[in-house]
């Protein structure tokens, strides 16, 4: 893609979006994979969402009263049926295509036969796994409208037959047992630690002996000024949920070990702001 416009893009160069030819202006290599739409990595259209008139007005709405609070009704107060979850399911998607295939390469050699994906969305953390494992069965857990979305990204990757789903409340329906792989990806934050605690103890009741649980994070050092991204993701959720956070590694294992679960074995997925946290039911 060639850009010919004038000056107007210096700063768009200095910044790295673009590269400065003789005549025109085109795309850095970054710039052309992750905003030019006809790339497959494109992250654009997290848009869609992010700059959403309903999330722009629930986040900027008090935030001053959300400091004082210590929270927000947020995206609590949104109708588990609102389009805007559909949205926020295909726009993530390639936004966390990075992180899901990083969590598969760390699932180890031996191949699980059932995995469970809670908060699917757009499924493609399951679905990374069903493309490792070819003979892995996965089930995807969401709202019936966003499960949808799961479906279908599972039936563009060739999954069709081997991907069910299970539309609800996480914190109500129920999961059924014998999973070797609980999915508890981009989930807890949402959510106060007696919450956590009871969602990982679903976890666990779910988990075939010896089964394992990955969770992925926004973790901050336990200065909670560091990593930067983070440590910011905090104020989102401070802004967006009535009791959510960001939680340390140390407290992400101190909340497994009420649901039962072992030290987990904590991983960066670097290049990505995201950790993952891998822990075996006890």
């Amino acid at each position: 893609m060639r850009i010919t416009q004038g000056e107007d893009f210096c700063a768009a160069c200095v910044m790295g979006f673009l590269t400065k030819l003789p005549h025109s202006y085109a795309l850095s290599p970054d710039a052309a994979a992750f905003l030019d739409r006809r790339s497959p990595m494109c992250i654009a259209g997290i848009h869609d969402f992010l700059a959403a008139p309903e999330f722009v007005a629930l986040v900027f709405q008090d935030p001053a009263g959300a400091v004082r609070r210590g929270g927000a009704p947020g995206l609590a107060n949104v109708a588990p049926d609102h389009p805007i979850w559909v949205r926020f399911a295909r726009a993530m998607g390639p936004f966390m295509a990075l992180d899901a295939k990083l969590v598969a390469e760390h699932a180890g050699d031996a191949p699980p036969r059932r995995v469970l994906d809670i908060s699917a969305s757009h499924g493609l953390y399951g679905i990374a796994f069903g493309k490792r494992f070819p003979e892995c069965r996965i089930t995807g857990l969401d709202w019936s409208a966003v499960v949808a979305v799961a479906r279908e990204n599972a039936a563009a990757a060739g999954m069709a037959d081997r991907y069910d789903t299970i539309a609800g409340d996480a914190f109500k329906v129920a999961w059924g047992e014998g999973y070797d792989w609980v999915l508890v990806p981009n989930f807890l934050h949402h959510f106060d630690a007696p919450s956590c605690t009871a969602i990982l103890r679903r976890a666990h009741a779910a988990l075939s002996p010896g089964g394992r649980v990955a969770i992925v994070e926004w973790v901050p050092n336990e200065d909670r000024i560091s990593p930067l991204v983070p440590a910011l993701f905090a104020m989102t959720m401070l802004l967006t949920t009535p009791g959510g956070a960001t939680y340390t590694a140390p407290e992400l294992a101190a909340i497994l070990a009420d649901a039962g679960f072992s030290s987990p074995e904590v991983t960066p997925l670097v290049p990505t702001p995201l950790t993952l946290l891998v822990a075996r039911a006890q």
